[in-house]
């Protein structure tokens, strides 16, 4: 009930049986204890020194700019661009009036078509997260009520 991972018990509480550690088996009856089976051995966890950085896409700030840009130099109006990669005039236009900004799905079929660069990788390095030395093991509901204090 409380989540502590110590030696547990199976007891009868309210009439349904849980596994629960001693100070909770006071609640009900008990009726079995349960032997701890022998953890796995852990393996030593090698760290390495570089994480592999996470890689995210995003639009370029000047996507605006880029697609009337490289559209007007195909010498196409936004109807004809439009039916040409399947879209509405109307996301073409807001696209080009900055009032929208492309997901990369529609970005990348902006690049296939007008030939052009809306698509930027960055790499994100992920922080090691520090152990809190309060909070030891898996999270229990214990530990959230005790946090919300």
């Amino acid at each position: 009930m409380c989540g502590k991972e110590t030696e547990l018990f199976v007891a009868a509480i309210e009439g349904t049986e849980l596994k629960v550690c001693q100070s909770c088996a006071k609640f009900g009856k008990i009726k079995a204890r349960i032997r701890p089976a022998e953890a796995p051995k852990k393996k030593k966890q090698v760290e390495a020194e570089e994480e592999e950085p996470e890689i995210i896409q995003t639009i370029s700030s000047d996507y605006a700019l880029k697609v009337k840009n490289a559209r007007e130099s195909l010498r196409l109006k936004q109807e004809e661009l439009a039916k040409k990669i399947n879209e509405k005039e109307s996301v073409i236009h807001k696209v080009e009036t900055g009032h929208y900004e492309p997901n990369i799905a529609l970005a990348k079929k902006l690049e296939r078509f007008l030939k052009i660069k809306l698509v930027e990788e960055e790499e994100i390095k992920k922080e090691k997260q520090k152990k809190d030395s309060k909070i030891s093991g898996p999270l229990t509901i214990g530990d959230i009520l005790k946090t919300k204090k």
